[in-house]
């Protein structure tokens, strides 16, 4: 790993795991974009980095693919199971939600926002 300890580029491990030096964009984030084959100019523009930063990203996946593909695996696994915990917990308030009557005075919105669904075919 590149350490920047006097203003240098390079890759370094924080509490969120690889991060570009100077930022809080992970290597993970990076992996993103270069497994979806987008181009760097994109991938540059997307994060907010300099051509430096980035070079720096994609060499050091380049030069250690194998042990950033396997924290990059673990990183979606982990994502995954936070999003299916909150989408469990959240699932019985969201239903409490959707059964609430309407506001008052929302009615004639209410029933236009129903005819537009009805419309697209997204009647429930």
């Amino acid at each position: 790993m590149n350490q920047a300890s006097n203003g240098q580029l390079g890759i370094i491990r924080t509490e969120r795991g690889l991060t570009i030096t100077g930022e809080r964009i992970t290597l993970y984030d990076v992996m993103d974009y270069v497994i979806a084959q987008y181009p760097p100019k994109f991938i540059r523009g997307m994060l907010n980095l300099t051509d430096e930063q980035l070079n720096a990203a994609l060499s050091y996946i380049e030069a250690n693919r194998a042990e950033v593909e396997v924290e990059y695996q673990i990183v979606l696994k982990e994502a995954q199971e936070i999003r299916q915990y909150w989408e469990e917990r959240n699932q019985e308030r969201f239903a409490q939600i959707k059964a609430l009557p309407p506001k008052p005075g929302q009615e004639a919105i209410r029933a236009k926002l129903q005819a537009w669904k009805e419309k697209l075919g997204m009647t429930e």
